[in-house]
């Protein structure tokens, strides 16, 4: 695993043994990015929940994002986080939080506004649906910000008509998704 383009292209990347965490493929994050693009800017703020190993908020950071939260609760993935961000020199650009993500968010009230939100939270457990209510009465959200929730092919999604939230785009892969969603004010 690596990062794809920027400032820190091609340096390898650490990713948690086991199956926990499911690192986002190389073509699958060339893809996210080359969507995402447009929406990263020098002063953008990025929340990478369920962290994971980091690698797409670290993207972020080298595609040019200002800075980045990681919120992430297992330890092995929490320390993969800390030597990809110091492998990169990214640390000073980025906070980790070392937390289940719905608690992450009620302590991140009051302190940032993001421009891009990235999930991936573990399947079929509903978490994305929990965030996204979370999120839509919070005030963490940026005007017209970027909501992207990496799941499986299968996740029901029905509910977000619900929700201050319009349906950008859609991408499919062979095992998973992207949802694109715009934060409507």
């Amino acid at each position: 695993m690596r990062v794809i383009a920027g400032s820190a292209r091609r340096l390898q990347l650490k990713a948690p043994a086991g199956y926990e965490t499911r690192p986002t493929s190389d073509k699958v994050k060339e893809t996210l990015f080359n969507i995402l693009m447009p929406y990263i800017y020098s002063d953008t703020v990025f929340l990478d929940l369920y962290s994971g190993s980091g690698a797409i908020g670290i993207e972020a950071l080298s595609r040019g994002a200002g800075r980045a939260v990681f919120v992430e609760r297992g330890k092995e993935a929490l320390s993969c986080i800390k030597d990809n961000l110091n492998t990169t020199h990214f640390t000073d650009r980025a906070r980790i939080m070392a937390s289940d993500v719905l608690s992450a968010l009620h302590r991140l009230e009051g302190n940032d506004k993001f421009d891009i939100v990235f999930m991936d939270p573990p399947y079929g457990n509903g978490y994305e649906k929990a965030v996204l209510e979370y999120l839509s009465t919070s005030k963490l959200l940026k005007d017209d910000a970027l909501i992207v929730i990496e799941a499986s092919n299968d996740t029901d999604f029905d509910y977000i008509s619900s929700l201050p939230f319009e349906i950008v785009k859609y991408k499919k892969y062979k095992n998973n998704c992207h949802l694109f969603l715009k934060y409507i004010v």
